[in-house]
């Protein structure tokens, strides 16, 4: 685009007079001068006497006279008088010489008139040559600054979207710790409490069979491995208990690590978060273990003394208990074995159905989702008005829907920026997006990438 120099109206405006007015001045001037100059002189005309015959002889005549009187006195020279017809002669001549000042000077006036006409209409030729200069000068600063209008908006739109986009990774990974926290700080307090509980019942189990194994020790090595016996079953109960709660609780911290990978910056403050709730956590269970153990083992220590006096009048009692016991005891652990097998496969089963189930949930979504992301990018390219002259230029898009389908951030790349404006305009015209009703599909369906090429 060509640059002019701007310059205020008035500058130009005075330019203009200013010109006009030297124009007039030349032209008076000149006129000034044409009419002051004398009209050129005539040439002298000669003049043309008739002579007669008889004039000559009469000529002739006084040269012989004069001839013959040279010794005389010359007589006095006679007066050249003009005659009637000489005056009449000089007349028409000045008459003459009048008409033709009077024709030059009306010649010299028409020119002096002509050349200020002339002088009137480049003048105005002038004016309009600069007015429509002017014109264009302004029409073109006009596309200019219409030109980084447009390029100054553009950018200032892709600020707007890169600040938004920065603000909301920020609320995201804020709103992830906060929750991390949250959820650490349940989980401790959760997992304290039920430590706390297994470590008393552990330990209070605990105590009471080694109660038992001492008390039995000095009756009979029977007692002995009945206690012993119990004690292990006791411990496999414990240990299966503890197992399918260690299972759960994997399951679940899977599962929640699982959802919290949608985001890197979410899922790194919620490791860091886990691990010190885990560290904490730890050592609030240890301390919590060896408090009770101690304070159990105090406890049993006081009913085993009880009970060991108590026992040397129970010993025929209990030695008659103590067959039914175990009978009844390998039954139960018979009975207990078979269902916790049975309660393991069907969990087991479970888990599986879940797992395929969870599977094809997810692929019926993202299938959702595909097709409506498809649809979208049809409904985008019925609505986009491709600039002229832009056949086989390509633009890469990345949107963020909302649930309801309406935009709330785009990213447009292209090396046209007509085709660039072009696409944005057809994306936020083409809003809202019909969204799928499946919850997990509408969340994959929230966000899409797409890249689109002028066909015409």
């Amino acid at each position: 685009m060509k640059k002019f120099d701007k310059q205020p109206f008035d500058q130009q405006k005075a330019k203009a007079i200013g010109f006009t007015l030297g124009v007039h001045a030349i032209a008076l001037i000149g006129l000034l001068y044409l009419g002051m100059t004398p009209p050129p002189k005539p040439p002298k005309e000669l003049k043309t006497y008739l002579v007669s015959a008889d004039q000559i002889a009469d000529i002739n005549n006084e040269q012989s006279s004069q001839t013959v009187k040279e010794t005389e006195t010359a007589p006095p020279v006679a007066e050249n008088t003009p005659t009637p017809t000489d005056i009449n002669k000089d007349l028409a001549a000045e008459q003459a010489k009048s008409a033709l000042a009077k024709q030059v000077i009306e010649e010299k006036k028409k020119e002096v008139l002509q050349a200020k006409e002339k002088a009137i209409a480049e003048a105005k030729q002038k004016e309009a040559l600069e007015a429509e200069a002017k014109e264009k000068a302004t029409a073109e600063a006009k596309e200019k600054a219409a030109a980084e209008a447009k390029q100054k908006a553009t950018e200032a739109k892709h600020q707007e979207v890169l600040q938004a986009k920065q603000k909301a990774a920020a609320e995201a990974k804020e709103k992830a710790v906060a929750e991390a926290k949250q959820k650490a700080t349940e989980a401790k307090h959760q997992e304290a409490l039920q430590a706390k509980q297994k470590a008393a019942a552990e330990a209070k189990e605990k105590a009471a069979t080694e109660a038992k194994q001492k008390a039995t020790e000095a009756k009979h090595q029977e007692a002995l491995q009945a206690k012993q016996k119990a004690a292990a079953e006791a411990k496999e109960k414990a240990a299966a208990e503890a197992k399918q709660k260690a299972t759960e609780a994997k399951h679940q911290e899977a599962l929640q690590a699982k959802q919290k990978a949608a985001a890197e910056a979410k899922e790194k403050a919620a490791a860091e978060a886990k691990q010190k709730a885990t560290e904490a956590k730890h050592q609030e269970a240890l301390q919590a273990k060896q408090k009770a153990a101690a304070e159990a083992k105090e406890k049993a220590v006081a009913e085993a003394k009880q009970k060991a006096t108590e026992a040397k009048h129970q010993e025929a009692l209990q030695a008659k208990q103590k067959a039914a016991a175990e009978a009844k005891e390998k039954a139960a652990a018979e009975a207990k074995q078979k269902a916790t097998e049975a309660k393991e496969k069907a969990a087991a089963e479970a888990k599986q159905k879940a797992a395929e189930d969870a599977a094809n949930k997810k692929a019926e979504s993202r299938k959702i989702a595909s097709s409506a992301k498809h649809d979208f990018q049809q409904k985008i390219y019925r609505v986009w008005d491709v600039p002229s002259g832009s056949k086989g230029k390509t633009a890469s898009v990345r949107v963020t829907l909302s649930d309801s389908g309406s935009v709330t951030s785009v990213l447009v790349n292209s090396s046209d920026p007509d085709v660039k404006a072009s696409v944005e305009a057809a994306i936020r015209q083409a809003a809202p997006y019909p969204m799928p009703s499946d919850p997990d599909a509408r969340r994959d369906a929230r966000s899409f990438s797409a890249t689109f090429t002028a066909k015409q």
